[in-house]
């Protein structure tokens, strides 16, 4: 893989699960809106641990209030437990329905096991075709797994706008805890200006 960790909660056992897991990292992204990043994407590391490990079929195969006791248990794994507790859900049985259960299998590659032939556009689709994936979430998961994953189809960069240039702007330009500063002071930056939003 292109990095052995995502440097962005504090932790380094949830920065690693980011990368070894694929599920963790679509379930940060995720959970990441409206609460800070840190906490975002420590809750998939946070979940594994109360789970006993994190598995999309096994997710999706629990009774919906039995996986928001897990998100409300303290410390809550997001300020909307019921809510996000649902989409991880409703994105685990997508996962189980269109992938096999395998969330790399979005990205990676075709089940023959050759490259797909897609473009950035093709991707993009498919991440927002998941559950909680809106337009912003899908640009940035898209630039992330291009930085940090080395998956770069072809025009990825046009279909990740603004979040595949160079600036320090989101979780895909997180590399280090320096990056992770300048990500955190340019957010800060856009919240004065009024032009804030969560990821």
């Amino acid at each position: 893989m292109a990095t052995t960790e995502i440097p962005v909660t504090g932790d380094p056992a949830a920065d690693r699960l980011l990368v070894q897991s694929p599920l963790a990292l679509l379930v940060g992204m995720l959970l990441d809106q409206q609460v800070p990043m840190q906490w975002a994407f420590k809750g998939p590391h946070t979940l594994s641990e109360r789970l006993g490990g994190l598995d999309a079929a096994a997710i999706a195969a629990m009774d919906p209030e039995e996986l928001e006791a897990v998100f409300r248990e303290k410390p809550a794994l997001h300020r909307y437990p019921a809510s996000m507790a649902k989409r991880t859900h409703a994105l685990c049985q997508v996962l189980v329905d269109e992938y096999d259960g395998n969330a790399a299998s979005v990205w990676k590659v075709a089940p023959a096991g050759e490259p797909r032939d897609e473009t950035g556009d093709d991707l993009l689709a498919r991440l927002r075709a998941l559950p909680g994936f809106g337009e912003e979430k899908s640009k940035i998961f898209l630039a992330l797994l291009a930085k940090r994953f080395a998956v770069t189809p072809p025009g990825w960069e046009a279909a990740a706008k603004p979040f595949s240039d160079a600036t320090k702007r989101s979780v895909a330009d997180i590399d280090s805890s320096e990056a992770l500063a300048e990500v955190l002071t340019w957010k800060k930056a856009q919240k004065a200006k009024g032009k804030g939003k969560a990821d």
